[in-house]
């Protein structure tokens, strides 16, 4: 445990943060989360600003929650120790607050939309991690074999632009995938030579 708070300190705070809050949400009181959810249509109107980060550390109930974080679990603790830590802040921060400014663009006239959770900003990790580590296996549940991570990468962003346009799940497509661009372009800036040393690795 140490180790993980020494190696790990922003990924452990974000992991703890992000279940304590959520945690409090789903079981202590179920109307904070109103307040902090993302809702463009208040932001529009100059209200409400730190929902675009607020409602990336709140989830709608526990399966939502534990998805996300067994996600940010396999793949942010890692890419910490790989780019450093404010590296890794600026990749979470940045993605989360990226993620979500298709959602505000397109909902800001809708008054009853409400978004929430940290899956824009788990995108951008994943990705950011994929550059650095292109041919690691990504296993799917209910799939025993594990899919290489750049393919994978390409068959996510098709299903983000897929689902996004035709499927009604309330489920937020559109930050995953802008999420998940945010992650590879912020990756890039910080780290110009990633790109070179990501295609060399998949056409070895």
């Amino acid at each position: 445990m140490e180790d993980i708070i020494k190696y790990t300190p922003v990924s452990s705070i974000i992991f703890v943060f992000t279940i304590a809050v959520s945690l409090y949400g789903i079981y202590g009181n179920t109307y904070a989360n109103r307040g902090l959810m993302l809702h463009p249509y208040s932001i529009k109107r100059g209200k409400s600003y730190f929902t675009i980060l607020t409602s990336g550390f709140i989830h709608a109930d526990m399966n939502h929650l534990l998805f996300n974080m067994l996600s940010f679990y396999f793949f942010a603790f890692t890419l910490e120790k790989i780019v450093g830590h404010w590296q890794f802040a600026v990749i979470y921060v940045l993605g989360l607050i990226l993620s979500d400014i298709s959602s505000i663009l397109k909902n800001k006239n809708n008054s009853g939309y409400y978004s929430l959770g940290a899956s824009g900003a788990i995108s951008a990790v994943l990705f950011s991690y994929i550059l650095f580590d292109p041919l690691s296996r990504i296993y799917i549940f209910f799939i025993p074999i594990g899919i290489p991570a750049y393919i994978f990468a390409m068959l996510y962003l098709g299903y983000c632009m897929y689902a996004a346009k035709t499927q009604g799940d309330h489920i937020n497509h559109e930050a995953h995938f802008w999420g998940a661009i945010s992650g590879l372009v912020i990756t890039a800036i910080l780290f110009p030579h990633i790109l070179g040393n990501f295609i060399a690795s998949i056409l070895r």
